[in-house]
């Protein structure tokens, strides 16, 4: 995993999405010899900006495969989807660059080169992606990990392992002193006893995964050290998880792990910089709203009775409530017998128009309102009412913890799991919101909003 933006993003999918603007580029370099011959080709490439052109034409190509999920883990191995979404990329990308041509005509390449290129773009990434694909699969290309503790995070990280062979990890044994010989086998692998070092080289592992919970007397702290010596990686199991998932393992949290461990610390000069962003976007996306405000308080008003705006009690920083303003999308009686509740699947609540309004995500502009006053930063937690805070505050430890900095309009956990309406739910995202707790910085922000871009163009995790 590399760390970029204080987010982590697998080796490998980089590696794809950097091979893949290479060969966007050169495909159209060899579409400009084919159209205009060698000689042509190398005045335009030299002197007329045509490597500028091609490079803004492979960016584009690269932004539209990735908010077309072309680089999701769920996605990646599916060779279906992936087809359907490459000839979406290929669609997409023509009119996101007529329309770039249109405004600013000197970036334009050549209507027959642009065919030719596209051309060659489609089989070109068609027959990668199969070699990606099949070499990806391939075990003797996996560093090969061995998990030491029969802890629950031990099955969440042998679950999340297994299922992404994009990560390049593979699990190859687990080894307990406190599982039955006659342990259910995982995936082929089961809890083994005996000696971590033995079994290390038997298995040939280049890394140690430590999942032990609390049993920290049963450390093997010699036998680590001597694998550690021999080049083998031991690494902390709540570590790796939150490097592969982007989010904070909650249930095996220890207050030693959260006092001590990276992160949980931020500069008085990151929050001045992160509030500073969050004024001048919001001030900005105001701005840009204006014009379509009109619109929106007149179908509002004009489709169902009652108020425009809606404002509801929400929790904050340091558990101060503040009022959260909102255009209304449900009927103005949404919660007359039912009390604060989560909004679900096809709500009949929902107006038709309110029902646009939280697809589009135009519901939060007045959340704009909120940021600019300081209840609120552009990035953080998402605020709940506090009806919920109580319950969860309750059953969720360290749920108290997400209120340590302002919520947000968006936030890590909206971008990674979306809209959630339970118990369960709330704990999911507990783990994200810590994770961005623990990694808040303003290039992390910046990738949260890049991401909250592609959901609401796409219209995704709305109820």
């Amino acid at each position: 995993m590399i760390r970029l933006l204080n987010a982590y993003f697998p080796k490998r999918i980089l590696f794809l999405g950097i091979s893949e603007w290479c060969l966007v580029a050169l495909a159209f370099v060899a579409a400009t010899i084919a159209r205009l011959g060698m000689t042509d080709a190398s005045l335009l490439l030299s002197y007329e900006q045509g490597f500028l052109k091609i490079s803004v034409l492979s960016a584009a190509f690269i932004v539209c495969m990735y908010y077309f999920d072309l680089y999701d883990a769920s996605i990646l191995g599916n060779r279906r989807e992936v087809l359907t979404r490459l000839v979406q990329v290929l669609g997409t990308v023509s009119i996101v660059l007529a329309c770039l041509y249109y405004v600013y005509p000197p970036l334009e390449l050549g209507r027959g080169i642009f065919l030719i290129g596209l051309a060659i773009v489609a089989v070109i990434l068609i027959l990668w992606r199969r070699l990606f694909l099949a070499i990806n699969r391939l075990p003797q290309f996996a560093e090969r990990v061995l998990i030491f503790g029969d802890a629950p995070l031990g099955r969440l990280l042998f679950d999340e392992l297994g299922a992404r062979p994009e990560l390049g990890l593979r699990i190859v044994g687990q080894i307990s002193e406190d599982i039955a010989e006659s342990g259910e086998p995982r995936g082929g692998v089961g809890p083994t006893r005996g000696d971590l070092t033995r079994l290390a080289e038997l298995e040939r592992a280049n890394r140690i995964v430590l999942a032990m919970g609390e049993r920290q007397e049963k450390f093997p702290v010699a036998q680590l050290l001597r694998l550690k010596n021999r080049g083998v990686v031991v690494q902390d199991g709540a570590d790796l998880y939150e490097t592969v998932t982007g989010k904070v393992p909650y249930e095996s949290l220890r207050f030693e792990w959260l006092l001590f461990s990276t992160g949980m610390e931020t500069s008085r000069l990151t929050l001045v910089l992160k509030r500073a962003t969050s004024l001048l976007l919001s001030a900005l996306g105001v701005i840009i709203a204006l014009p379509l405000i009109p619109f929106i308080v007149a179908a509002i008003k004009l489709t169902s009775v009652g108020k425009v705006f809606y404002k509801q009690k929400r929790v904050g920083c340091d558990g101060k409530l503040f009022d959260c303003y909102k255009f209304r999308t449900m009927r103005a009686d949404a919660e007359v017998e039912t009390g604060p509740t989560f909004a679900t699947d096809d709500d009949p609540r929902v107006t038709p128009v309110g029902r646009f309004l939280r697809t589009s995500r135009l519901d939060e502009i007045p959340q704009l309102w909120n940021v600019l006053k300081g209840d609120m930063n552009l990035v953080g937690p998402r605020p709940e009412r506090p009806n919920f805070v109580d319950r969860f505050d309750r059953e969720i430890p360290w749920y108290h913890l997400r209120h340590s900095i302002p919520p947000g309009v968006t936030g890590w956990a909206q971008i990674r799991y979306g809209y959630g309406n339970s118990l369960q739910d709330a704990k999911q995202k507990l783990g994200y919101d810590l994770f961005y707790i623990k990694n808040m910085s303003l290039g992390l922000d910046l990738l949260i909003l890049f991401e909250t871009v592609k959901i609401i163009l796409l219209g995704r995790g709305a109820k």
